[in-house]
């Protein structure tokens, strides 16, 4: 059996009495610039299960992430599935849709508009 390297990317939630998400904090073992944890107001996690087939998600955002920042998130996000799904299967007509519906969102939620 091939040994593989291994890496982690540490997640750390801290949660009130309510366990609501108060503190977000990551880090990733393999990143020189990054050793200790780093705040971040939201994580957006997807995992596809091997054997089910199915997808996996962790959505987390704390209290003080507001509505101008979801839509910010939501968009680089979006676009980054876009890019992300352009790259693994080369279909360019439905990645390029995707980037139309991301256009179409960041108007829509006035991502532009608030720089």
């Amino acid at each position: 059996m091939e040994k593989l390297k291994s890496s982690d990317i540490t997640i750390r939630i801290g949660l009130d009495d309510k366990s609501i998400p108060k503190k977000i904090e990551w880090k990733a073992q393999d990143d020189p610039n990054n050793l200790e944890f780093t705040e971040s107001k939201a994580v957006m996690i997807s995992l596809f299960d091997k054997e089910t087939k199915d997808t996996l998600k962790i959505d987390l955002w704390t209290t003080e992430f507001q509505v101008d920042e979801m839509n910010r998130f939501m968009y680089q996000s979006l676009k980054g599935l876009a890019d992300t799904y352009h790259k693994a299967t080369k279909n360019i007509k439905m990645a390029n849709d995707m980037q139309k519906f991301v256009e179409y969102f960041a108007e829509e939620v006035k991502i532009f508009e608030k720089e």
